[in-house]
């Protein structure tokens, strides 16, 4: 079994926290949302991984590509890096990891994470993961018939076709067949919107017998901006609160009360403080004089005499003052 990320895209809404790094590397409850999405997506797959492939920019720069290419083999698998060079569509992007194209292969794109149960029969020609929205318009649906097997992919209709919209994740037997749907898709030119579309590829091989399921998601947690990012840590800190170690054996807590569900990383430091519920620090981080609850604040960042709540804070800041409500990117020194 082979897992394929694209991940292109630099996240431009979720400024200034993407300015540094990409989006699916940005920490959510102590973890970096594209390894939560492979973890979760290995989670119900009895298979054994054997690649994990990564679609970036050229100019993501090595530091991230290593991280990537770590996170891949920390679970055990071997990993990949592929480059888009254009923005020409999600067909055109997973096509750039055709030579991981084969046999089962499931395709994930990591800006968005779910809760879901994620075990699914392999033995099946493929599974759409999809859930109910009240305007289906921006999304691409699908359609069923009444043996629950998808009869059309339907890319961003402006009329109503379904309300079972596609979250971006998807599975299929064949990754070979998909891989020479695509490239038929860029071969001859054919867009719909525009763009070379995933769904085309599996309308097509839909149309040639292919037998697609749906599989259905609990919950759908957006990361496209900074308080759905905030939320979208709330809601993983409770999902994974009996699951993970969520608190660092070497943070240092004096003097301080902590609310659970928290997470603190290594080398955290937290100080006269009372934090919590739903705050997650990064490693070697210092917190002192402070009140925060339902914020993020990430790695080896200083906070001090702040009262913070639905806030996010970068890497590397250096923060006193009083706002309640802030957004402050990497590097940044803010005294008030």
């Amino acid at each position: 079994m082979n897992i394929i990320i694209p991940m292109a895209g630099r996240g431009s809404r979720l400024r200034p926290h993407t300015l540094t790094v990409p989006k699916p590397l940005v920490p959510v409850a102590g973890k970096p949302m594209v390894q939560r999405i492979v973890e979760d997506l290995m989670s119900g797959i009895q298979e054994e991984i054997e690649n994990v492939g990564f679609i970036i920019k050229d100019d993501f720069g090595k530091d991230i590509e290593s991280e990537l290419i770590g996170i891949a083999n920390s679970l055990g698998a071997k990993g990949h890096i592929f480059y888009q060079d254009q923005p020409l569509g999600v067909a055109h992007a997973i096509l750039c990891a055709r030579e991981i194209l084969v046999g089962p292969c499931i395709i994930g794109f990591a800006d968005t994470l779910f809760k879901a149960n994620f075990a699914f029969d392999t033995s099946q020609d493929g599974f759409v993961w999809v859930q109910k929205v009240e305007d289906p318009r921006p999304f691409g649906v699908i359609k069923l018939d009444d043996k629950n097997v998808i009869t059309h992919f339907v890319e961003k209709s402006p009329v109503f076709v379904s309300n079972l919209a596609i979250v971006g994740l998807y599975y299929v037997r064949e990754g070979a067949l998909l891989r020479d749907e695509m490239q038929y898709l860029l071969d001859n030119d054919i867009k719909d919107k525009g763009e070379y579309q995933l769904t085309s590829a599996l309308e097509n091989m839909r149309s040639k017998g292919f037998k697609f399921k749906p599989a259905m998601i609990e919950e759908w947690l957006d990361c496209g901006n900074k308080d759905n990012v905030v939320y979208t840590n709330q809601r993983i800190l409770d999902i994974k609160k009996d699951q993970e170690q969520l608190r660092s054996e070497s943070a240092e807590i004096v003097n301080s009360t902590i609310i659970e569900p928290c997470f603190i990383g290594d080398g955290t430091k937290i100080v006269n403080s009372v934090v919590g519920p739903h705050v997650s620090i990064g490693s070697n981080s210092t917190i002192e004089n402070c009140v925060i609850k339902n914020s993020l604040v990430q790695h080896h960042t200083k906070v001090k005499n702040a009262v913070l709540t639905d806030s996010m804070i970068g890497n590397l800041v250096d923060y006193e003052g009083k706002m309640s409500d802030i957004s402050i990117g990497d590097y940044t020194t803010i005294k008030t």
